[in-house]
């Protein structure tokens, strides 16, 4: 994650913590997932175009001004992430159960 290193610095121990344990972990990971996840809720990266300032530039800077202006403690910053965490765990699971059990619509074609 090229972004994340960069932010490391913009906040207190625990913010620290939490980029080092992210940029432990293997590219992928879910860790690293919800991580992404909570910076672009945290930017706003949805609404962002190639013709708005942001854009312009870069998702760099933006993240950083985003870290830099949260109004929360750390600890609302972790609390988002473990909150992210959960999220993109939600969702591997519902991903591996569609896989083990395929829709019952598939079911009926495969043998109609």
């Amino acid at each position: 994650m090229r972004v994340a290193h960069s932010l490391r610095v913009l906040r207190g121990e625990a913010w620290r913590n939490l980029v080092d344990q992210i940029d432990c972990v293997p590219d992928g990971h879910p860790e690293q997932v919800a991580f992404s996840l909570t910076m672009v809720r945290l930017s706003g990266c949805l609404t962002c175009h190639t013709d708005c300032y942001r854009a312009m530039r870069g998702c760099t800077h933006c993240a950083s001004q985003a870290v830099k202006r949260f109004r929360g403690s750390d600890e609302d910053l972790l609390s988002l992430f473990q909150e992210s965490v959960a999220q993109v765990d939600l969702f591997l699971e519902s991903c591996e159960r569609a896989l083990q059990f395929p829709a019952s619509n598939e079911r009926d074609e495969a043998h109609g």
